[in-house]
């Protein structure tokens, strides 16, 4: 049952229509302390209404507002705090939890529309390095979450597999490459030649002529050309691939910015037909002054594409082959400027499906307070990052728990999950400055904590040997503030989803392990015969909802550490 509804319901009868059921539902807030009630309602916009004083309007609600879910209801300085009433509610929430299983906190709003989310999107021929770990898991998380509230989602990822940088490494390949060294270690080679011509186009600047001119010869189907940047992209994805496995995340495309190469041109005809394109200096743009932004750059004086003309095809093909509600681009902060101009030659071709377009950004994963750079060869490879985490992890458990079953898939858990959260814990805007040592912290606000915790819940109902049956559910106030946070499950869930901020999911699950943990050591679970089975109800509802909040996160969920 929704409570929050439930009080709305309740308010707007009272209100006699003054104030919409959307309204009310929106200003009903969740108060900072418990003591001032499960639910507030700030009564400072009926003021107007009324022509009264918020405290005035509140006392009066306060002696009107009676319903058998509620226990107390107060005025206090302009806000009636409402008060559920614990053993009744306890009881539904804890039941409806065992009811519903994983699909507790499901919403239906979705109603299967498409949404295709855009996110990881590495550079072939380069490291998977720490720099993209954000929009990976960001986006598999947005991608869950849709899921959750009724979408269909395509999950695709926009390989960056084209542009001047491919001519570049062709001659650095030309160069200095050899066939046989980069056969047996093809990233980390191509990586030394893509900072080596970088260093020395500082030298000799005609390098980089060169480089466009052999992209220039890729775009034209030169057949040398396109057999070196086949098996780069070959050996890329081998490498990408086994990384996304040990994530546990799927694509249901790797189409990257190649794939949309041959349908350049029906852009550059849409745009010509509807008079877009201007001449500027030799190249062609899309002016956008009347949106105050900078033109957009659609075809270079010597004849090559960029990102903007690409991105635009991808944008026309993905409408065409998904019908999308709606598209999503998790791509870095750096780029909202691109997007802005995107969406706007979108809406000045007349379409009127870019309404459903949207660009998640995010902060950068920052080394000593500073940018990763490939071209520099500063980057921290997120494989070595993943392997060291597991290690960590495995040491752990050879330290705590010794004779642990299956500890290999333990550790892979706990370790690549402890990476995972330490990312999405943080608001998605923030820069976050890479340290090994907190990532791989096992205590305190992380993965591992919350893994833990549902661990504990898992071992507790096995030695209490917990059968599940339909009941009522009696327990004590100590467990009420469990009972709020479980409640509050599927609010979390949509504010997540409408802010595209996984972070709420991870701060919800913080929230909950503490508040069981506490419990934990304050009641003794197992010890009254009368209260078990219903203490027992409890931490299976827990173990739950921790469960399915850290699935939609990413992360698995072990039931023994």
């Amino acid at each position: 049952m929704d409570y929050k509804d439930y009080l709305t319901g309740q308010l707007y009868h009272l209100l006699e229509g003054q104030l919409t059921k959307t309204k009310i539902r929106a200003i009903i807030e969740k108060p900072k302390h418990d003591k001032l009630g499960d639910f507030a309602f700030p009564c400072f916009e009926l003021a107007k209404i009324y022509r009264k004083s918020p405290q005035l309007i509140a006392a009066d609600l306060e002696s009107k507002l009676r319903a058998p879910l509620f226990e107390k209801v107060q005025a206090v300085g302009g806000y009636v705090n409402v008060y559920l009433d614990k053993s009744q509610v306890s009881s539904s929430v804890v039941n409806e939890i065992l009811s519903l299983k994983e699909k507790y906190g499901s919403l239906e709003f979705g109603d299967g529309n498409v949404i295709t989310i855009d996110f990881s999107s590495p550079n072939i021929a380069k490291p998977f390095s720490m720099g993209h770990l954000r929009s990976t898991v960001i986006g598999n998380a947005l991608a869950l979450l849709s899921e959750k509230c009724g979408y269909r989602v395509v999950r695709l990822n926009h390989l960056g597999d084209w542009g001047t940088q491919f001519g570049k490494l062709i001659i650095a390949y030309k160069m200095w490459g050899n066939e046989n060294e980069v056969k047996e270690n093809p990233i980390q080679e191509l990586l030394k030649l893509y900072v080596k011509f970088h260093e020395e186009a500082e030298i000799e600047p005609s390098l980089n002529d060169q480089g466009r001119s052999w992209f220039k010869k890729l775009e034209e189907g030169n057949s040398e050309a396109l057999q070196l940047w086949e098996w780069f992209r070959k050996e890329s994805l081998k490498e990408f691939i086994q990384i996304y496995n040990l994530l546990g995340i799927t694509f249901d495309s790797f189409n990257g910015e190649a794939f949309y190469n041959d349908k350049m041109n029906h852009v550059l005809e849409l745009l010509e037909k509807k008079s877009l394109l201007e001449e500027s200096e030799g190249a062609y743009v899309v002016p956008l002054h009347e949106k105050e932004l900078p033109p957009c750059l659609i075809k270079k004086r010597d004849g090559t594409t960029l990102y903007a003309t690409r991105d635009l095809a991808a944008a026309l093909y993905r409408e065409d082959t998904y019908k999308f509600q709606k598209c999503i681009y998790v791509v870095g902060n750096e780029q909202a400027l691109h997007f802005k101009q995107l969406f706007a030659v979108l809406e000045k071709m007349g379409l009127n499906w870019q309404n459903g377009m949207v660009h998640v950004p995010f902060g950068m994963m920052l080394k000593d307070g500073k940018k990763m750079s490939t071209r520099k060869g500063k980057v921290v490879l997120l494989e070595e990052v993943l392997t060291e985490a597991i290690s960590l992890a495995a040491q752990n458990i050879d330290e705590r728990n010794p004779n642990l079953v299956k500890k290999d898939v333990v550790a892979r858990q706990v370790g690549v999950g402890a990476v995972i959260f330490h990312d999405l814990k943080n608001f998605r805007l923030n820069d976050i400055d890479f340290s090994l040592e907190d990532m791989l912290k096992f205590e305190g606000e992380t993965g591992p904590y919350v893994q833990y915790t549902h661990a504990r819940c898992c071992s507790l109902l096995r030695k209490g040997d917990y059968q599940e049956r339909t009941e009522s559910i009696f327990l004590d106030d100590e467990a009420w503030p469990i009972v709020t946070v479980l409640l509050s499950f599927p609010d979390v869930i949509e504010r997540a989803f409408e802010h595209y901020d996984p972070s709420k999911i991870a701060k919800y699950l913080l929230e909950l392990s503490k508040a069981l943990n506490k419990y934990y050591s304050t009641v003794r679970i197992l010890d009254d015969a009368i209260y078990k089975n219903s203490r027992l109800s409890l931490v299976y509802a827990v173990t739950i909802v921790l469960n399915e909040g850290l699935r939609l996160l990413g992360l698995e969920s072990p039931v023994e550490m």
